[in-house]
Protein backbone atom coordinates (compact mmCIF):
# COMPACT_ATOMS: atom_id res chain seq x y z
CA UNK A 1 0.00 0.00 0.00
CA UNK A 2 1.33 3.64 -0.77
CA UNK A 3 0.17 7.04 -0.78
CA UNK A 4 1.17 10.00 -3.25
CA UNK A 5 0.78 12.95 -2.02
CA UNK A 6 -0.31 15.01 -5.14
CA UNK A 7 -1.11 18.57 -3.73
CA UNK A 8 -0.28 20.27 -0.89
CA UNK A 9 0.53 24.10 0.44
CA UNK A 10 4.05 23.09 0.51
CA UNK A 11 6.39 21.76 -2.25
CA UNK A 12 9.28 21.14 -0.36
CA UNK A 13 12.67 22.36 -0.05
CA UNK A 14 14.62 22.28 -4.17
CA UNK A 15 11.78 20.41 -5.74
CA UNK A 16 10.21 19.75 -9.34
CA UNK A 17 6.36 19.50 -7.57
CA UNK A 18 4.01 22.26 -7.34
CA UNK A 19 1.82 23.72 -4.36
CA UNK A 20 -0.80 24.95 -4.56
CA UNK A 21 -3.86 25.48 -1.15
CA UNK A 22 -5.34 22.55 -1.00
CA UNK A 23 -4.82 18.57 -0.84
CA UNK A 24 -5.01 15.33 -2.76
CA UNK A 25 -3.92 12.15 -2.33
CA UNK A 26 -3.38 8.93 -4.77
CA UNK A 27 -4.04 5.43 -2.42
CA UNK A 28 -3.23 2.57 -4.27
CA UNK A 29 -4.00 -0.86 -2.22
CA UNK A 30 -4.74 -4.17 -3.66
CA UNK A 31 -4.22 -3.16 -7.15
CA UNK A 32 -6.95 -0.43 -6.86
CA UNK A 33 -6.26 3.39 -6.94
CA UNK A 34 -8.35 5.99 -5.25
CA UNK A 35 -8.35 9.76 -5.74
CA UNK A 36 -8.46 11.51 -2.28
CA UNK A 37 -9.64 14.70 -3.05
CA UNK A 38 -8.38 17.38 -6.15
CA UNK A 39 -6.85 20.27 -4.73
CA UNK A 40 -8.67 23.63 -5.74
CA UNK A 41 -7.46 23.16 -9.49
CA UNK A 42 -6.57 20.10 -11.92
CA UNK A 43 -3.22 21.38 -13.44
CA UNK A 44 -0.85 21.58 -10.36
CA UNK A 45 -2.28 18.23 -9.53
CA UNK A 46 -1.71 16.91 -13.42
CA UNK A 47 1.74 18.18 -13.15
CA UNK A 48 2.59 15.80 -10.45
CA UNK A 49 1.26 13.13 -11.71
CA UNK A 50 3.26 13.61 -14.68
CA UNK A 51 6.28 13.95 -12.51
CA UNK A 52 5.29 11.04 -10.47
CA UNK A 53 5.00 8.71 -13.25
CA UNK A 54 0.91 8.40 -12.47
CA UNK A 55 -1.48 7.67 -15.43
CA UNK A 56 -5.15 9.68 -14.90
CA UNK A 57 -6.80 7.33 -16.54
CA UNK A 58 -5.54 4.26 -14.25
CA UNK A 59 -7.63 6.00 -11.23
CA UNK A 60 -10.49 3.65 -10.00
CA UNK A 61 -12.51 6.00 -7.53
CA UNK A 62 -12.60 9.63 -6.25
CA UNK A 63 -13.22 10.46 -2.70
CA UNK A 64 -14.50 13.48 -1.49
CA UNK A 65 -13.59 14.12 1.91
CA UNK A 66 -15.81 17.90 1.88
CA UNK A 67 -17.13 20.67 0.21
CA UNK A 68 -14.64 23.18 0.44
CA UNK A 69 -13.19 24.43 -3.20
CA UNK A 70 -9.81 23.61 -2.11
CA UNK A 71 -10.34 20.04 -2.20
CA UNK A 72 -12.84 19.88 -4.65
CA UNK A 73 -11.78 22.19 -7.12
CA UNK A 74 -10.05 20.23 -9.77
CA UNK A 75 -12.52 17.12 -9.70
CA UNK A 76 -14.41 18.40 -13.44
CA UNK A 77 -10.41 18.42 -14.89
CA UNK A 78 -9.36 15.54 -13.22
CA UNK A 79 -11.94 13.38 -14.25
CA UNK A 80 -11.86 14.68 -17.75
CA UNK A 81 -7.91 13.31 -17.27
CA UNK A 82 -8.89 10.09 -16.21
CA UNK A 83 -11.53 9.64 -19.48
CA UNK A 84 -14.18 7.05 -18.65
CA UNK A 85 -16.78 7.17 -15.69
CA UNK A 86 -15.63 6.29 -12.51
CA UNK A 87 -17.24 6.58 -8.92
CA UNK A 88 -16.91 9.57 -7.15
CA UNK A 89 -17.84 9.09 -3.48
CA UNK A 90 -19.13 11.80 -1.11
CA UNK A 91 -21.84 13.31 1.24
CA UNK A 92 -24.76 13.67 -0.30
CA UNK A 93 -24.96 17.23 0.88
CA UNK A 94 -21.82 18.11 -1.04
CA UNK A 95 -23.53 20.20 -3.35
CA UNK A 96 -25.22 22.54 -1.07
CA UNK A 97 -24.61 25.86 -1.09
CA UNK A 98 -22.10 26.31 1.27
CA UNK A 99 -20.43 30.26 2.59
CA UNK A 100 -18.29 32.49 4.96
CA UNK A 101 -19.14 35.80 5.67
CA UNK A 102 -15.72 37.34 6.87
CA UNK A 103 -14.26 39.44 5.47
CA UNK A 104 -17.38 39.30 2.67
CA UNK A 105 -19.82 36.85 1.59
CA UNK A 106 -18.43 34.83 -0.74
CA UNK A 107 -18.95 30.74 -1.66
CA UNK A 108 -16.21 28.13 -0.41
CA UNK A 109 -18.36 25.13 -1.54
CA UNK A 110 -17.48 22.90 -4.38
CA UNK A 111 -17.55 25.13 -7.63
CA UNK A 112 -19.52 22.82 -9.91
CA UNK A 113 -22.93 21.91 -10.16
CA UNK A 114 -23.81 17.79 -9.49
CA UNK A 115 -25.14 17.97 -13.36
CA UNK A 116 -21.47 18.60 -14.23
CA UNK A 117 -20.77 16.30 -12.09
CA UNK A 118 -23.15 13.45 -13.35
CA UNK A 119 -21.99 13.98 -16.52
CA UNK A 120 -18.37 12.90 -16.23
CA UNK A 121 -18.67 9.94 -12.93
CA UNK A 122 -20.69 8.07 -11.03
CA UNK A 123 -22.10 9.31 -7.52
CA UNK A 124 -21.91 7.23 -4.63
CA UNK A 125 -23.35 9.75 -2.17
CA UNK A 126 -23.87 8.10 1.46
CA UNK A 127 -23.41 9.55 4.66
CA UNK A 128 -22.87 6.36 6.59
CA UNK A 129 -19.14 4.66 6.27
CA UNK A 130 -18.51 2.45 3.09
CA UNK A 131 -16.42 -0.30 2.21
CA UNK A 132 -14.67 0.67 -0.73
CA UNK A 133 -11.84 -1.98 -0.95
CA UNK A 134 -12.65 -5.47 0.65
CA UNK A 135 -11.20 -5.93 4.12
CA UNK A 136 -9.10 -2.81 3.04
CA UNK A 137 -10.44 0.68 2.67
CA UNK A 138 -13.43 2.26 3.73
CA UNK A 139 -15.18 5.34 4.06
CA UNK A 140 -16.19 6.84 7.58
CA UNK A 141 -19.34 8.37 6.54
CA UNK A 142 -20.50 11.18 8.64
CA UNK A 143 -18.49 11.64 12.21
CA UNK A 144 -21.54 12.25 14.53
CA UNK A 145 -19.56 11.51 17.73
CA UNK A 146 -17.44 14.36 18.00
CA UNK A 147 -15.51 15.66 21.31
CA UNK A 148 -16.37 18.85 22.97
CA UNK A 149 -12.92 20.40 22.68
CA UNK A 150 -12.60 19.85 18.98
CA UNK A 151 -15.58 22.05 18.19
CA UNK A 152 -15.30 23.93 14.75
CA UNK A 153 -13.20 27.66 15.21
CA UNK A 154 -14.34 27.95 11.19
CA UNK A 155 -17.62 29.66 11.35
CA UNK A 156 -19.70 28.84 7.62
CA UNK A 157 -22.89 28.91 6.67
CA UNK A 158 -25.61 27.20 4.18
CA UNK A 159 -29.06 28.29 2.66
CA UNK A 160 -31.68 26.36 4.41
CA UNK A 161 -35.64 28.17 3.40
CA UNK A 162 -34.02 30.82 1.93
CA UNK A 163 -32.00 32.12 5.46
CA UNK A 164 -28.44 31.75 5.73
CA UNK A 165 -27.99 29.07 8.70
CA UNK A 166 -24.85 27.87 10.56
CA UNK A 167 -23.32 24.92 9.15
CA UNK A 168 -21.59 21.70 10.39
CA UNK A 169 -19.98 20.21 7.95
CA UNK A 170 -21.27 17.34 8.86
CA UNK A 171 -20.48 16.09 4.87
CA UNK A 172 -16.68 16.08 6.59
CA UNK A 173 -15.81 12.39 5.46
CA UNK A 174 -12.36 10.20 5.81
CA UNK A 175 -10.73 7.59 4.78
CA UNK A 176 -8.99 4.28 7.28
CA UNK A 177 -6.83 1.87 5.72
CA UNK A 178 -6.11 -1.24 7.51
CA UNK A 179 -2.99 -2.51 6.83
CA UNK A 180 -0.65 -5.80 7.95
CA UNK A 181 0.19 -3.09 11.00
CA UNK A 182 -3.07 -1.20 12.01
CA UNK A 183 -4.99 1.39 10.81
CA UNK A 184 -3.87 4.37 9.19
CA UNK A 185 -6.18 7.38 8.75
CA UNK A 186 -6.27 9.73 6.21
CA UNK A 187 -8.52 13.18 6.35
CA UNK A 188 -8.73 16.33 4.52
CA UNK A 189 -9.19 18.97 7.02
CA UNK A 190 -10.70 17.43 9.80
CA UNK A 191 -13.52 19.69 10.14
CA UNK A 192 -14.99 16.70 12.48
CA UNK A 193 -12.09 17.22 15.01
CA UNK A 194 -9.11 14.87 13.95
CA UNK A 195 -9.26 13.08 17.69
CA UNK A 196 -12.82 12.15 16.91
CA UNK A 197 -12.03 11.25 13.66
CA UNK A 198 -9.25 8.79 14.73
CA UNK A 199 -11.50 7.65 17.57
CA UNK A 200 -14.57 6.80 15.22
CA UNK A 201 -12.12 4.39 12.86
CA UNK A 202 -11.07 2.94 15.73
CA UNK A 203 -14.86 2.00 16.94
CA UNK A 204 -15.67 1.50 13.22
CA UNK A 205 -13.03 -1.42 12.65
CA UNK A 206 -12.19 -2.58 15.96
CA UNK A 207 -8.46 -2.11 15.07
CA UNK A 208 -6.98 -0.43 17.74
CA UNK A 209 -3.20 -0.17 16.11
CA UNK A 210 -3.02 3.10 14.59
CA UNK A 211 -0.12 2.77 12.48
CA UNK A 212 -0.32 6.59 11.21
CA UNK A 213 -2.67 9.44 10.44
CA UNK A 214 -2.47 11.58 7.36
CA UNK A 215 -3.45 14.73 6.23
CA UNK A 216 -4.45 18.15 7.57
CA UNK A 217 -6.04 18.55 10.90
CA UNK A 218 -7.38 21.67 10.73
CA UNK A 219 -5.82 23.32 13.97
CA UNK A 220 -4.30 26.35 12.42
CA UNK A 221 -6.15 29.08 14.49
CA UNK A 222 -6.40 26.85 17.40
CA UNK A 223 -5.36 27.69 20.67
CA UNK A 224 -2.67 26.10 22.89
CA UNK A 225 -5.14 24.15 24.95
CA UNK A 226 -6.40 22.98 22.08
CA UNK A 227 -3.38 22.22 20.51
CA UNK A 228 -1.97 20.30 23.28
CA UNK A 229 -5.01 18.38 24.00
CA UNK A 230 -5.00 17.03 20.28
CA UNK A 231 -1.18 15.70 20.86
CA UNK A 232 -2.19 14.03 24.47
CA UNK A 233 -4.98 12.30 22.60
CA UNK A 234 -2.91 10.98 19.97
CA UNK A 235 -0.29 9.79 22.37
CA UNK A 236 -2.93 8.09 24.53
CA UNK A 237 -4.11 5.95 21.32
CA UNK A 238 -0.98 5.03 20.35
CA UNK A 239 -0.61 6.58 16.83
CA UNK A 240 2.62 5.89 15.89
CA UNK A 241 3.01 8.03 13.42
CA UNK A 242 1.78 11.85 12.25
CA UNK A 243 1.80 13.02 8.33
CA UNK A 244 0.20 16.71 8.20
CA UNK A 245 0.38 20.00 6.81
CA UNK A 246 -2.32 21.86 5.00
CA UNK A 247 -5.07 23.57 7.57
CA UNK A 248 -2.83 21.98 10.14
CA UNK A 249 -0.62 25.57 11.30
CA UNK A 250 3.04 26.15 12.28
CA UNK A 251 2.35 26.15 16.07
CA UNK A 252 0.39 22.32 15.96
CA UNK A 253 2.94 21.41 13.51
CA UNK A 254 5.82 21.80 15.95
CA UNK A 255 4.12 20.54 18.81
CA UNK A 256 4.05 17.66 16.96
CA UNK A 257 7.26 17.07 15.97
CA UNK A 258 8.28 18.01 19.61
CA UNK A 259 6.27 14.77 20.35
CA UNK A 260 7.12 12.64 18.23
CA UNK A 261 10.33 13.63 17.02
CA UNK A 262 11.07 10.68 13.60
CA UNK A 263 7.57 9.72 13.97
CA UNK A 264 6.79 13.71 12.25
CA UNK A 265 6.79 14.24 9.11
CA UNK A 266 5.97 16.92 7.46
CA UNK A 267 3.68 16.49 4.18
CA UNK A 268 4.45 18.37 1.07
CA UNK A 269 3.73 17.78 -2.40
CA UNK A 270 5.51 14.86 -4.30
CA UNK A 271 6.02 12.80 -0.72
CA UNK A 272 4.96 9.06 -0.91
CA UNK A 273 4.56 7.08 1.92
CA UNK A 274 4.96 3.57 2.46
CA UNK A 275 2.64 1.72 4.09
CA UNK A 276 3.96 -1.89 3.99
Amino acid sequence: MRIYTLVEDYSGYESPFLAQHGISFLIEARGRRILFDTGQSAEPLLHNMELLELEPRNVDYVFLSHCHYDHTGGLKGVLESIGRRVPVIAHPDIFRPHFITEPYLRSVGIPFRRSEIEELGELILTPEPLEIINGTIYSTGEVREREGFEESELTVYTLQNGRLVRDSLMDDMSLVIRGPDGLVVVSGCSHAGIVSIVRHAIKMTGERHVKAVVGGFHLINAGRARIERTVKAFLEMGVEQVYTGHCTGLRAEAAFMDAYGKGFHKLHSGMVIDLG
